[in-house]
Order: structure tokens, then sequence, then C-alpha cells
């Protein structure tokens, strides 16, 4: 019986041990600038905001990464790192963006743009695979991650193709013009409108893989299933062939969210899978 024990201790310690070797380690890095040094010293708005904070594993390589943009209808919110994604073996972008009035709606797609730039060029230096970064946000964010994927003239400006990004996984984004720039141009947020700056102007068959997620369509904000529900149909319309759309029962515009982060993750993780085994 002793014997026994001994060896089962043993076992324990040995599984442990294993197991403390292959635990992945983490670090995050903030205020990192996205923007030339020039250009963040001309402008003290964009030095205090155009930055982002880098979360990512240490002991691994070629992880995927997730470009986050935060909520707050353009006018509000902070850079954030979403806790369900963390410890779940990729690197996260949260993005800081300047903010209306302060700049114009265009302005907070440029730093968008910009931030997904700096991934682009930046996330091999930290052990990232560039083939694999996501792009996603929360309302206003998953306007901006629509806007940076679809119109390619954002990230065109630095030189980087649009079609590169892994997949678009927007929640619960305008897929219209945005509400804030609607106000901008004297437009009501009842009046819908698409022009340039709605994602819906830009649809295309060669866009990168799109998993739209919204909540429930009795409980969202104004019509925003019905538009992303829209933007679903006139991709396969124009022959998009990775486009779906997830409606999350019972979650009003907030609450979707958190059933919403699993699904992101698997998205991620299934692309990631696809992609590296064709490589």
């Amino acid at each position: 019986m002793k014997t026994k024990l001994c060896f089962i201790t043993i076992l324990v310690i040995f599984i442990a041990s294993v197991s403390a070797q292959n635990k992945i380690e983490y670090i995050t890095e903030t205020d990192i600038p996205y923007y030339s040094t020039n250009e963040m010293k001309a402008d003290a708005y964009m030095n205090s905001m155009c930055v982002v904070d880098l979360y990512y594993p240490t002991n691994i390589k070629n992880f995927p990464t997730i470009v986050w943009f935060h909520g707050g209808g353009l006018t509000g919110g902070n850079r954030e790192i979403p806790e369900y994604l963390k410890d779940k073996g990729v690197a996260i972008v949260g993005v800081e963006y300047r903010l209306s009035p302060n700049v114009k709606g265009a302005d907070c797609i440029k730093d968008a743009a910009a931030a997904t730039s700096w991934a682009f060029k930046n996330i091999e230096n930290y052990g990232g695979n560039t083939s694999l970064i996501f792009v996603s946000g929360m309302s206003a964010g998953g306007y901006l991650a629509y806007m940076v994927g679809l119109d390619q003239r954002y990230l065109a400006a630095h030189n980087i193709d649009a079609n590169q990004i892994a997949g678009l996984i927007p929640f619960s984004g305008h897929a219209i013009t945005h509400f804030t720039i609607r106000k901008e141009m004297g437009i009501p947020g009842e009046q819908p409108i698409i022009d340039a700056m709605a994602p819906l102007y830009h649809v295309r068959a060669d866009a990168p893989p799109m998993l739209i997620i919204t909540g429930d369509r009795e409980l969202e904000l104004l019509g925003r299933y019905e538009e992303n529900a829209y933007m679903m149909r006139m991709m396969k319309i124009v022959g998009h062939k990775q486009v779906r759309i997830y409606e999350m029962d019972g979650c009003n515009h907030v609450q979707m969210m958190y059933p919403a982060f699993p699904l992101l993750y698997r998205e991620v993780k299934a692309i990631t899978k696809s992609l590296l085994e064709k490589q």
C-alpha cells in the first residue's frame, strides 16, 4: 500500500510539473503609440488618445492577435482588454482612439486603421503571426471594425491590404452610417442613410471572413439587428463565401457582448487552424 501511495504521489507531482512547464505566460504593455513620434508631438489630443495596450503570450510563438475597439458611440469609452479573451493563447490589442466632438467620425476610423496597421507592422516582434490578425469591437467598435475591414482606403494609407485581415467579427456595430456621423451632418438618429461612411456601402466579395453578432432584434438599438442582417444578405449576394450572423436571443445591446465573446474566440480558433494548415 505504501509503495502504491508513493507511486501515485510521484505521478501527481510529475503531472503538475509538466503542466507548469506548459503553462502559457502573459504580459501587458501599456500606452504604446500607434502613430509616428512626429505626428503625435504635433497634436496633444492625439498624443494622449492614440495608444494601445497589448496583452500577449511570452513563451509561445505564432499566436493569433485580436484588435479590439471599445464601444461608446464614438463619443465615449476607453480602451480595454476583455477579460474573457485573456489566458486563451491569443494576443489582444486594446485600442484607444480620438472621440467626437473633438474630432470627426472619419478621424475615429483613421485612428482605428492606424492601430490595426500597428498590429500588422509590429506583432511579429512579440512572437505573433501577421496572417492571424483579427479585427473586432463592440457597438461603435464594431462599426470601426467594419469600416477598417471593408473600406480598403483606410488601411491602404498605411500600405496594408485590408484583405490581409484574418477575420472581421463586429459586435452589434452599425452597418449603416453611424448615428454620431449622421449627427455631424445634421441628420437625426432615426433617419438611416447609407453613404461612403457606411459599411454597407463597401460590400465586396473579396472581403475578409465575417462573423456578425448582434443582440435580440426586439431588444437591440434602433434596427441594429436588421441592418446587420441586410449586411449579411448583401455580402452573400455579391459573392462573399464566408459570412454569418448570430442573434443573441434574449440579450439587449449591452448584454449581447457576454455570450458573443465565446463565439469570437471559437471563430478565431477555427480560422487560425485552417490558415495554419495551409501554410
